[in-house]
C-alpha cells in the first residue's frame, strides 16, 4: 500500500459504455492490492490548480499494472477529461491503492453477496475477478442494478463468468430498459431477496452505488434478518 504520490503511465484505454472507459495504469514498480480498494488520481492544470478524485480499482494485472473504470459525470471537473481525452502514453499522478474496510479476499469464509447500482459495480468486479483468479469455490452472487443494457459495465466478461463459473451467479435488474422482455423497474425489496443468499447462510455482503440505493438495499437486508455487521457499504454522490 503506497500513500505517497507517484507517476503512472496510461498503458491502454478501452470503452465500457458510451460514457465510460477503463484505463490501465502502469507503475514504475510492482503494484499489489486487495479487491475493493481505490486509488486517488491528481490532475494539475497549467495554472497550478489541482483536482484529486478517488476511483475504485477494477482489477490488477501483475506485476505492475492496475485498471480503473471511470464514468463521465455531467458537469464533472475531472471525469470528462479522463473519459474523453486521456490517451496511452500520458501520465497521471496516483496515490494508493488504499482502503481496508470495503475489501474481500479469497480466503474469507462463507458465501459472497455483491449488490451493485450503476458504476458501483467497479469494486465488486474486482472481487469477482479475485474470486475467479484464485479458483475459489466460495459461492458468489452478483445482483447488478442498471438503467439498461447499454449502461452495463464489463458485459462480455460478466456473461462468461456467469455461464462458465459454476460457483458464480450473475443477475441483472433493469430500471428503464430491459432485453428480451425482462421486467423493467426500480430495484425492489422482493427482487433483492430473490437474488440474494438468505440470512441463515451468513453471507458477506457488499453493496456499492449511489447513497439512496445503498441505504435502501442495506435497510432491506437488515429487515430481512441479515446481520448488520456482515454488510459492508460504499457509496458515491450526495
Amino acid at each position: 500500500m503506497r500513500k505517497s504520490w507517484q507517476a503512472a503511465e496510461v498503458s491502454a484505454v478501452r470503452p465500457e459504455t458510451a460514457r465510460s472507459r477503463t484505463i490501465r495504469l502502469r507503475f514504475p514498480d510492482a503494484v499489489t492490492g486487495i479487491a475493493g480498494q481505490h486509488v486517488d488520481l491528481r490532475l494539475t492544470a497549467g495554472d497550478g490548480y489541482q483536482a484529486v478524485r478517488s476511483y475504485s480499482v477494477a482489477g490488477w494485472i501483475p506485476p505492475d499494472e492496475l485498471e480503473v473504470t471511470i464514468e463521465e459525470l455531467k458537469d464533472g471537473e475531472v471525469s470528462p477529461f479522463l473519459v474523453n481525452d486521456l490517451a496511452p502514453g500520458d501520465e497521471l499522478e496516483v496515490r494508493g491503492p488504499v482502503g481496508g474496510w470495503f475489501t474481500w479476499t479469497p480466503d474469507q469464509e462463507g458465501p459472497l453477496q455483491l449488490i451493485a447500482g450503476g458504476s458501483g459495480v467497479v469494486p465488486l468486479m474486482a472481487m469477482l475477478r479475485a474470486h475467479s483468479g484464485a479458483g475459489s469455490a466460495v459461492p458468489a452472487r452478483l445482483l447488478y442494478s442498471v438503467r439498461g443494457p447499454e449502461q452495463v459495465f464489463y458485459g462480455s466478461e460478466l456473461a462468461v463468468i456467469g455461464q462458465e463459473n459454476p460457483h458464480v451467479t450473475v443477475d441483472f435488474a433493469y430500471s428503464r430498459e430491459a432485453p428480451d422482455g425482462q421486467p423493467v423497474g426500480r430495484l425492489t425489496r422482493e427482487a433483492v431477496m430473490r437474488a440474494c443468499f438468505p440470512p441463515e447462510d451468513l453471507p458477506s455482503v457488499y453493496v456499492c452505488g449511489s447513497t439512496g440505493f445503498v441505504e435502501a438495499v442495506a435497510s432491506w437486508l437488515v429487515d430481512a434478518g441479515h446481520e448488520a455487521g456482515r454488510i459492508r457499504t460504499e457509496r458515491y454522490g450526495g
